[in-house]
């Protein structure tokens, strides 16, 4: 059974848009690595003007989407249990390692909220994990479901057409990614760097590894100052194994 990513939406004409197109889109219509559900969430009202929201408790600007609304909603999703994300400003940030646990399951189960959001019994109640994307404010979770959907669905085996790809890239170790160059060689007077011609492997590496590393310390000293903390334990258990082969030499 392909991943499948559920989407609880006012707008289900939202999707596709960029999850049907390029790697992710093909391994959707034409390979079926994954498959892409939508649910609208208007058609659980019980209202008959088709209400999902009404006042906050407590007073306060805006609308608060019902709990009951959303639970019926849930509910009617079947198949086995899955990761229950909502898309939320206040939410634990996106991260690699958060997106790789949610691609190891069957599939994820997205609730896109609207207005002032969804009301927190519903959140509680089923255990969903409120997700960010980043200190904004969107006017909806559509946007964000898409680039959590997409982080997921990229680590799928055979999404992607080259696996080593995976493992270069930024946050994997901990870092950001290097600076990337192709032809022309010259580009308004701008050269590429020497030494990615050369041909020398090692000494090209050693230059990814600088620019990985001064590029994280720059824009990122929020993952500079883990990578230092993390340095050392890294270097201790270098040094063990190298001290256990030598033993057994």
């Amino acid at each position: 059974m392909p991943f499948t990513a559920t989407v609880l939406t006012m707008f289900p004409e939202a999707f596709p848009g960029p999850l049907g197109v390029s790697l992710i889109g093909t391994a959707w219509r034409e390979k079926g690595l994954w498959s892409l559900e939508t649910l609208d969430i208007r058609g659980f009202s019980d209202d008959r003007r088709g209400f999902l929201d009404d006042t906050p408790a407590g007073g306060g600007p805006g609308q608060v989407l019902k709990a009951d609304v959303v639970a019926r909603a849930l509910d009617s999703v079947t198949g086995p249990p899955r990761p229950l994300l909502y898309m939320s400003a206040r939410g634990r940030p996106l991260t690699q390692a958060r997106a790789k646990d949610w691609a190891r399951a069957d599939g994820i189960t997205v609730l896109c909220g609207r207005f002032e959001g969804v009301d927190q019994r519903v959140l509680d109640a089923r255990g969903f994990e409120e997700v960010s994307v980043g200190d904004a404010v969107l006017a909806g979770g559509e946007a964000a479901a898409m680039l959590v959907i997409e982080a997921c669905v990229r680590l799928l085996p055979g999404v992607l057409g080259q696996a080593a790809s995976l493992s270069s890239e930024s946050f994997e170790d901990g870092l950001l990614e290097h600076p990337q160059y192709t032809r022309p060689r010259t580009f308004e007077g701008l050269e590429i760097p020497e030494v990615l011609l050369s041909g020398d492997h090692k000494r090209i590496a050693q230059w990814q590894q600088q620019q990985r590393e001064e590029t994280t310390r720059e824009r990122r000293p929020d993952l500079w100052a883990a990578h230092l903390e993390n340095r050392p334990a890294e270097t201790s258990a270098k040094s063990q194994l190298k001290g256990k082969k030598a033993q057994g030499d």
